[in-house]
């Protein structure tokens, strides 16, 4: 038979060029046949009938490969294996594999037998074996990278490693070819163990046969779903391992894992973990040591994203692998700091976080090492301020990792804390977060837990700091002493030389003979002053302990001021981490985490329609839940509930009425949802109900104000301990401590649910009549004779509980009005202390004159002095009167507000009944009949008892009308509106109308009427009367108006505009020619005025409730405001407009014209409110249009400053209008000539 002449050179030569073309004339004449119809090979009976005789034949012996027709024949169906069956494939590879081993096995059995002349031949049968198999393989590949992209639509690489499986054991049976892969790779390394320099003489024959070897391993390599499969990993490693540690295969792997990377991006790990494993296992580092040589002098475009990014995932995981090896090159790495690629420098920026890692777990401590440290330390605390956010991110990451490590790195650690405070005010949010992330991490992994525990109280350290200095000043010698270090110096010498030394600076003492006393005074002198010169060496070090711990709190208190801010930011994952940053810093008791702590309540208000506000409002609930509401596991549930009942009320001490607010919505959530136990509300009852041991009042006022809170998600609460209530907060306590009256009027409020509550509560409260004891205590709470502000809350609150409580609040409203006038207008002698004995002295309705009477008498009472008292009496007199006068202004105003809101409850309750009515059965209609008249005779009788009162009639009428089958919705609420504009203010028995004239006139004579509190209630009072009726609001408008102009109350400004912006709800049509006065006020010399000014006219406009002329420019003023509030409202109301119907585009141009008339704003602020107000023209067509408009005013400009303005605005548009721009630059010229 024919034996081939094969050589290697020229056979890959045709390889490398088209496999196909190889010419096979030899091979079997069956497989010739195919030739002209390829699909034939799928026969797999064609197949065998060639290949088993072949099988047989290398089986017997390796060598009859070299048989031409058996060779030719192989590479025949090599040619076309992508129409063989995956069973002939996998055929065929067992041969070669299996011909290869048995060729292996003989060589290694004649080189030891040192058979000399068969080197040749089997040199020849190594060539042939290494050539067919890197062929096989490589069809093994194409044929399972096809099989994974046809089963599965190619979807990322998880997808394909099942499905390359599943379509070879599906299509094909059970062939899969890993495990001939495995085989295939053992067998490579039996053969590179072999000594094959014996075989290959020279270096280039040696190295063609080893390419033949590794070219198809990083074929295997290329495929992700290879690599991922750890056995067929970890053999292809061994056999590159083998290759270039035996086999000088070093610099041909070096190229293909630089060229791997650069195209392969899930090796980059895989290649770190090759050389390590090359470095480790087969003591060969210098692969590793040029590679990264390599790279270090590699430039990345800074387009490529895919090359650097692979490189960097390397670098990182070699760093992490073998930190030995990176720390020989890392000098050379370095270079690449200044690369373009934020990837590379991103990782970089890691692998020196890893050295570090690395350096601080080494037993090693001398000098090259802490110099190595303080080199990578201070690289990390450049990248804080890298140009790219990543970078600064991944710098952050590293720093996070190493404060967890065993060694502190104190020195190191205060820097990290100031730069990462710093990094709090960066730009990006990402770098932000993690920022917080790191201050976090390094309170809790802090170093200063060696003396004191780990708490971080700055005043605790600051007294220990206090006292160490005070024991070091004790312990140094006064000024003029000898010097300290002369005696140190002598602590070491033995009492010998101490008394030479003596001897010598005082000869007189020479002469007699030192007795043993006296040498053991000396000697236990100068162990005194050794153990003092060491106690100040202990002092000097804890002092230096305590001033970097003080410095230390000194930068968390700093960072949490900042932290607060960012509780605010739009990014949830930010606000989260700023939370838990809080909680961590409460635990180690930083104070000003505490603010942090109030800070976070007003995420309760987060919008929770998605996901992400929803994750805002669960977190801050889970951190209060771990901050107040969980007790240690040690505590009995006695213990417990107390624990959680006095955290609770701690929550409210010092709150300001938003965090109240927001506060009230927490627990009401949690209260929802079941996680407030009734142990603990029944230990708030017994702090807030205790009445034989004192407490003090915020313990008392706290369980209240949280009880009330519980109650606005269970009125049960309350329901059950009104007894309680009545019996403290209405009662000797509450008449002691207004604050405690006024929560407990609110916690009464509860009781009946309002609003969207009421939706929501279970049960239906029945309103009480006047005569129940609550409303009778609450009647009585608002006449307490006090002098206090706290009053006027307290009466607020009251009224509001009688409104929500009370069958007929009108009446018992109207009592309270009679006894407080009559109180306020009797003369001073006859004045009653409390309310008056019978109930029948107060029910006599006064008419309009004897009322009027009493006006001018009470008048008379605050202007004229009486002129029996002496001087001092009649200024404390005229006090009185003023204090009581304004109460009655209060109750009043407030009264008349809360009985327009009662006649809309009515009108509500009567469209309620009427739907309900008609949707119910004839026999119920006739049943409902029957208890509406029930409740019509109720009313009747309450009308007789105060006929004179305002609003009476809006009660009787919903149920009188009830009766009336026809009355129409349209009736009732015209009905309502009569009442409302014509008998509240202006009915011949109206009781209110009796007082408008007289608020009126307080308010018109501030002169004659001079008490500030008096002024501010009654123009309070003006204001809520003139809610109520349109007419009453026209005819006082001028007079409201001139208050809120002129007034030099701040307070009563403030209240003037709020009023105005209900009434432009109320009675627009009034109050929109008049709105060139409220946004007079945001020029306000007042920050407080302004900004209520701001907030009023932000809901009116976002609102609709007032159009928008050319005022808008006023509120884009405050965008420059010097108070950051106002400035921050401002930003806010404008971002709300931008997304109103293109509301800033719309009204950019007259905002623009008034701000750059402004001639006070300066030009830096008028750049930046225009620069933020044309951030909300987003869209090309609204740029443009603007931009002509704006270009027409430049030949208009008459001064610099006006075109420098008009230029700037244009610069910001993106125009791209070149006549506009050729417009700018002549103008400039010109503007330039003149200059």
């Amino acid at each position: 038979m024919d034996s081939i002449n094969f050589d290697i050179n020229d056979a890959l030569k045709h390889y490398m060029g088209d496999p196909a073309a190889i010419p096979t004339p030899e091979a079997d004449g069956a497989l010739l046949d195919c030739e002209n119809d390829p699909e034939s090979l799928a026969d797999n009976g064609i197949i065998n009938s060639v290949l088993n005789p072949i099988v047989d034949a290398v089986a017997e012996n390796p060598d009859a490969i070299t048989r031409s027709h058996i060779f030719d024949s192989l590479q025949f169906l090599l040619k076309y294996t992508s129409f063989l069956s995956a069973h002939a494939l996998s055929k065929i590879f067992d041969l070669i594999t299996s011909g290869l081993a048995a060729e292996a096995d003989a060589i290694n059995h004649d080189l030891e037998s040192d058979e000399q002349e068969l080197v040749a031949h089997h040199k020849q049968l190594l060539d042939i074996y290494g050539f067919l198999l890197q062929w096989t393989i490589a069809c093994v590949e194409t044929k399972a990278a096809e099989k994974s992209s046809t089963t599965v639509p190619a979807r990322g690489g998880r997808g394909k490693a099942k499905s390359k499986k599943d379509a070879a054991t599906n299509k094909d049976g059970s062939w899969d070819s890993s495990a001939q892969l495995e085989t295939a790779l053992n067998t490579m390394c039996k053969v590179l163990r072999l000594k094959l320099g014996k075989i290959f003489l020279t270096t280039s024959e040696r190295d063609t046969f080893i390419g033949l070897l590794t070219r198809p391993i990083y074929m295997i390599l290329e495929s992700e779903q290879r690599v991922k499969n750890t056995s067929i990993r970890m053999h292809a490693f061994k056999v590159l391992c083998v290759a270039v540690k035996h086999h000088g295969h070093g610099y041909a792997a070096q190229i293909s894992i630089v060229q791997n990377l650069t195209y392969f991006e899930h090796l980059s790990e895989p290649m770190a973990e090759f050389l390590h494993i090359l470095a480790e296992q087969y003591d060969y580092p210098q692969l590793a040591d040029e590679i990264l040589r390599e790279l270090s002098n590699k430039e990345f475009n800074s387009n490529d994203t895919k090359g650097p990014k692979s490189v960097s995932t390397f670098m990182v995981k070699l760093s992490e692998l073998a930190p030995r090896l990176v720390i020989k090159q890392v000098t050379l790495l370095a270079k690449q700091l200044d690369s373009e690629s934020y990837a590379v420098r991103s990782a970089l920026i890691e692998v020196f976080g890893n050295m570090l890692a690395h350096l601080s777990k080494s037993d090693e401590r001398g000098e090259n090492h802490k110099s190595q440290m303080n080199a990578f330390f201070d690289v990390l605390e450049e990248r804080f301020l890298d140009i790219n956010p990543y970078c600064r991110c991944r710098t952050i990451q590293v720093y996070v990792k190493l404060c967890e490590l065993d060694q502190k790195f104190p020195k190191r650690r205060q820097k990290a804390a100031e730069l990462a405070c710093r990094s709090l005010e960066d730009k990006s949010s990402h770098v932000r977060r993690n920022a917080i992330k790191l201050l976090g991490t390094l309170i809790r992994t802090h170093p200063f837990t060696a003396l004191h525990g780990a708490q971080l109280a700055r005043k605790d350290w600051q007294e220990r700091l206090d006292k160490v200095e005070s024991e070091l000043n004790a312990l140094k010698p006064p000024v003029d002493a000898p010097g300290l270090d002369g005696e140190k110096g002598n602590t070491t010498v033995d009492a010998g030389l101490l008394d030479d030394a003596t001897q010598i600076e005082s000869p007189k003492k020479q002469q007699p003979e030192m007795t043993e006393q006296e040498q053991i005074a000396a000697f236990r002198k100068a162990q005194e002053e050794a153990a003092t010169s060491e106690a100040i060496e202990k002092l000097t070090l804890t002092k230096r302990y305590y001033s970097e711990a003080l410095k230390f709190i000194d930068v968390l208190h700093e960072a949490t001021t900042t932290t607060c801010q960012l509780l605010g930011s739009k990014n949830k994952s930010e606000v989260i981490e700023a939370m838990d940053y809080f909680e961590i810093g409460d635990a180690y008791n930083i104070e000003q985490n505490k603010i942090g702590i109030r800070r976070m309540l007003r995420l309760i208000w987060t919008k929770g329609n998605s996901d992400e506000g929803k994750g805002v409002q669960s977190h801050l609930i889970e951190c209060y839940k771990r901050l107040f509401f969980e007790a240690p596991d040690s505590f009995s549930p006695n213990d417990a509930a107390n624990y959680i009942a006095r955290n609770m009320i701690s929550l409210t001490f010092g709150a300001t009425p938003a965090e109240l607010t927001s506060l009230e919505q927490l627990l009401s959530t949690m209260m929802k949802g079941g996680m407030i136990s009734d142990h603990v509300i029944a230990k708030l009852w017994q702090v807030y109900g205790v009445q034989k041991r004192e407490i003090s009042r915020t313990q008392r006022r706290g369980a209240i104000i949280v009880l009330g809170m519980l109650a606005t998600a269970s009125p049960e609460i309350v329901v059950g301990e009104m007894e309680t209530m009545l019996r403290t907060g209405l009662g000797p306590h509450g008449r002691a401590d207004l604050q405690l009256a006024k929560y407990t009027c609110v916690a009464l409020r509860r009781i009946n649910p309002t609003g969207r509550q009421s939706k929501d509560s279970a049960i239906k409260f029945s309103r009480l009549q006047n005569d129940h004891a609550v409303l009778t205590k609450l009647a009585a709470i608002t006449e307490v004779p006090t002098e206090s502000k706290e009053w006027y809350g307290v009466a607020e609150q009251a009224i509001n509980a009688i409104y929500t409580l009370s069958r007929h609040p009108d009446v018992l409203c109207s009592e309270i009005i009679r006894r407080k006038t009559r109180a306020v207008f009797s003369t001073p002698a006859s004045r009653p202390s409390s309310r008056p004995s019978s109930r029948d002295e107060t029910m006599a309705a006064p008419s309009s004159s004897p009322e009027n009477e009493d006006e001018e008498a009470g008048e008379a009472t605050i202007i004229a002095p009486s002129q029996q008292p002496p001087a001092s009496p009649i200024k404390k007199q005229k006090k009185d009167n003023a204090v009581v006068l304004s109460q009655l202004l209060f109750i009043v105003g407030h009264v008349a507000i809360k009985q327009i809101v009662h006649l809309e409850l009515c009108e509500l309750d009567f469209k309620r009944r009427k739907q309900e009515k008609e949707k119910t059965a004839q026999a119920n209609k006739e049943r409902s009949s029957i208890s509406a008249s029930t409740l019509s005779a109720g009313g009747t009788s309450s009308r007789k008892t105060s006929a004179t009162h305002k609003a009476k009639e809006a009660e009787e009428e919903a149920d009188e009308l009830d009766l009336i089958g026809g009355t129409t919705e349209d009736d009732f609420t015209e009905a309502m509106t009569q009442i409302r504009e014509r008998e509240l203010l202006y009915g011949s028995n109206s009781l209110l109308a009796l007082f408008g004239p007289m608020v009126s006139e307080i308010c018109a004579n501030n002169t004659t009427y001079k008490d500030r509190g008096l002024q501010q209630a009654a123009t309070l009072c003006l204001a809520k009367l003139m809610c109520v009726c349109s007419e009453y609001c026209e005819a006082n408008l001028p007079l409201l108006i001139t208050i809120m102009e002129r007034s030099a109350d701040a307070t009563v400004r403030s209240n003037a505009v709020i009023a105005l912006g209900d009434m432009a709800v109320c009675f627009n049509h009034l109050i929109d020619e008049n709105t060139d006065f409220l946004y007079r006020r945001l020029a306000d010399p007042d920050p407080s005025v302004k900004r209520t000014c701001l907030m009023t006219l932000t809901f009116l406009i976002l609102a609709g409730q007032v159009k928008v002329k050319g005022q808008l420019g006023e509120m884009a003023k405050c965008l420059e405001d010097e108070d950051k509030r106002i400035a921050d409202l401002a930003r806010m109301f404008f971002t709300e407009l931008s997304t109103k119907d293109n509301a800033v585009y719309n009204h950019f141009v007259d905002m623009f014209s008034l701000l750059s008339a402004e001639r006070e704003l300066e030009t830096e602020s008028f750049r930046r409110i225009v620069k933020f107000l044309l951030g909300f023209v987003e869209k090309d067509k609204h740029a443009k249009q603007l931009a002509d408009k704006l270009a027409a005013r430049l030949a208009r400009c008459d001064t610099e400053r006006q075109w420098g303005d008009v230029a700037f605005a244009l610069g910001l548009l993106q125009h791209k209008n070149e006549d506009i721009t050729k417009l700018v630059a002549e103008g400039f010229k010109v503007v330039q000539a003149t200059a």
